[in-house]
């Protein structure tokens, strides 16, 4: 059978890879249209029913762009930067679980049928992987900037750094709350232990400091500074152009997704449709196609939030940025994560 291992987990990683690839193309279209309704306006709707085709305008034009390379740059870190900015991200996604799985004899070419299970890998530190995955993208932004040769993007690479690093060690604070609850790195387990109740409501502090750490860590409106126009032209990728220039784009929309998935997976109860009761009795063995169904519609919910706060927030400027993740967000989480640590010694023993 393990031939038909290879094919299966090389088909669901090639199938995870083209959806996401898919839904980063869209969600610019669907962010587009928020924005022109938020600020009362149309939106893209020339090309094709509703502006519905505009992504595939819009990728055909980024690859048929003159693909420009400034003559100072560092040539092979210039051209790896937006790669490993997007690569990252979408390796985080091979541990995240949509559901549980389903039986198939692949269309009859198998005799006995095999279990797929909708996730492309279950490891027992799923949590530590994403964290540690996510984390290297800094890397794509800081070559980027420095490799381009130019102080616009130098100064944008230097930001991002030192907002990502500011907020990731609040973010993994909060999510230290949530494994002490449920006692294992292994994101089902995770899931399986808000069966009764998601941890959104024990760890509701720790919930608003995962979000708005993830918003930051993003490069999302209101904290886009390394990118800020009236300050640094484009930021980072102020010297890119052609499909270099998308792939950062592709990579920012990419770990929105990827940030969604995994709050729904920490704290929103995977694809546990209510705060309480599970499934109340629903086969889901049976009805496998429910809880990705539920998970998905609670990540297009957080999209959707990131969407909404970037064209109703103003940008912070940068002392803020920096006063909020060391002043505000760092000892919200250490408190979290001392409450967390108290309750489970003294009530749960």
């Amino acid at each position: 059978m393990l031939w038909t291992d290879i094919a299966i987990s090389t088909f669901k990683i090639a199938f995870v890879f083209f959806v996401v690839l898919t839904l980063v193309a869209y969600l610019t279209y669907a962010e587009r249209r928020i924005s022109a309704f938020i600020q009362d306006r149309l939106g893209p709707n020339r090309v094709g029913p509703f502006g519905l085709l505009q992504p595939l305008a819009d990728g055909l034009k980024f690859i048929f762009k003159e693909d420009i390379i400034p003559e100072m740059v560092n040539k092979p870190l210039y051209i790896v930067a937006p790669a490993i900015s997007l690569v990252t991200a979408l390796i985080a996604l091979a541990v995240i679980p949509i559901g549980y799985g389903f039986s198939t004899t692949l269309l009859g070419l198998l005799k006995e049928p095999v279990y797929i299970r909708l996730q492309i890998a279950d490891i027992n530190a799923g949590v530590l992987y994403v964290l540690a995955v996510g984390s290297l993208s800094v890397y794509g932004v800081v070559i980027g900037g420095w490799s381009s040769n130019s102080k616009y993007s130098f100064l944008g690479g230097l930001r991002s750094a030192a907002q990502m690093i500011s907020y990731e060690l609040s973010l993994g604070l909060s999510i230290l709350g949530v494994i002490a609850l449920a006692g294992s790195f292994r994101l089902n387990d995770i899931v399986e232990a808000q069966s009764k109740v998601w941890f959104a409501i024990p760890q509701a502090l720790g919930f608003l400091v995962f979000m708005v750490a993830s918003f930051a860590e993003t490069n999302r409106l209101p904290f886009d500074l390394p990118e800020a126009e009236p300050e640094l032209v484009a930021g980072y990728h102020t010297e890119y152009s052609s499909m270099k220039f998308a792939m950062f784009f592709m990579a920012e929309y990419t770990h929105m997704i990827v940030a969604s998935a995994l709050a729904v997976c920490l704290f929103l109860g995977g694809w546990y449709p209510l705060p309480f009761g599970g499934w109340f009795g629903i086969d889901i063995q049976k009805h496998w196609y429910l809880p990705p169904a539920v998970f998905i519609g609670k990540v297009f919910f957080l999209l959707f939030l990131f969407i909404w706060v970037r064209w109703t927030i103003p940008r912070f400027r940068y002392d803020q940025v920096m006063r909020l993740g060391w002043k505000v967000l760092f000892p919200l989480a250490v408190l979290n994560l001392i409450v967390t640590s108290f309750v489970m010694l003294f009530v749960y023993g």
